[in-house]
């Protein structure tokens, strides 16, 4: 049996070693979703419209970071030459992933029934806005996130929350395809929502743990981002042997520990955390085995 403090990363295992990818999707879920299905090992090709990725011209950096390593072609699809070139890569591909709403699928030869009948052990993984009956609604990461409530002021969320959480899953969803082929002999058909994804991501929310009163959300004194003399810290001492020794350092009553929830205990911390430095919190952390982070 391997030792697990001695087994390789997940990463070093390539599960998807020898699986062929064929990618039609452009922006960001679907390249994020290509990214890592090629460090699972797939050998994966991308297929670009004469236009090329519009990533390509959101973000350089990024598009650049998504592709690398990744063969790269380009094919009008609404052309019969194009045509070709995608039905020739598909006879020789495991699983197509899309991006497309079902309807322009639909316009391009490219719909399931279609697929199926001409390459059998073909899968396709599509990646659409929401689910079912919703695939032809317009939307982006920022309307998902705002339906799942993850959006609670003007401000914008600090990353693309639903497209890269959509990439997760759409890369989960070419291994279950390539496991279900193994079992049933024939390709299958598997739909990511990035609507759903934000979903998956609100449900900490939706069972109260990052409201104001949840234990995550604010209403614990050792789970918190905290102002000190030159920055920010951000403490996640959540748990009591952390809650205890947090507030021992910070030379709070011995009672303090069982009252993280109190005004009081939120005040005491507040006030200590605001007279030390981030190399001295930094250094409390280390020494006493406590879970924060200073930020400048």
């Amino acid at each position: 049996m391997t030792n697990p403090a001695t087994a390789p990363p997940l990463a070093a295992h390539r599960p998807l070693n020898g699986v062929r990818v064929l990618s039609l999707a452009l922006n960001l879920p679907g390249p994020a979703a290509l990214m890592r299905l090629a460090r699972l090992g797939a050998h994966c090709t991308k297929l670009e419209p004469p236009s090329g990725d519009p990533m390509a011209r959101y973000s350089p950096p990024a598009y650049a970071a998504m592709h690398e390593g990744l063969a790269v072609q380009t094919a009008d699809l609404k052309q019969p030459d194009g045509q070709q070139t995608v039905h020739s890569l598909l006879a020789q591909t495991d699983v197509l992933l899309t991006s497309f709403r079902p309807s322009a699928l639909n316009k391009l030869g490219l719909s399931w029934r279609t697929l199926s009948a001409a390459h059998p052990m073909l899968s396709v993984v599509t990646i659409v806005g929401a689910p079912a009956a919703r695939a032809e609604e317009a939307g982006h990461d920022l309307t998902y996130m705002a339906e799942a409530a993850l959006v609670p002021d003007l401000r914008l969320p600090p990353t693309l929350y639903a497209d890269m959480a959509g990439a997760l899953a759409a890369s989960e969803a070419v291994l279950q395809a390539v496991l279900a082929r193994h079992v049933q002999g024939h390709g299958t058909a598997l739909e990511v929502a990035l609507s759903d994804a934000a979903a998956w991501l609100a449900l900490p929310r939706q069972w109260g743990l990052t409201l104001p009163n949840g234990d995550v959300g604010g209403a614990h004194a050792g789970y918190k981002v905290y102002a000190c003399a030159d920055g920010r810290v951000a403490v996640a001492a959540l748990e009591p042997h952390f809650a205890k020794a947090l507030c021992h350092v910070a030379g709070l009553t011995a009672d303090a520990a069982q009252q993280m929830q109190s005004p009081d205990t939120h005040r005491q911390l507040a006030a200590w955390m605001a007279c030390h430095t981030r190399q001295a919190l930094d250094a409390l952390a280390v020494a006493h085995d406590i879970p924060l982070l200073t930020m400048a």
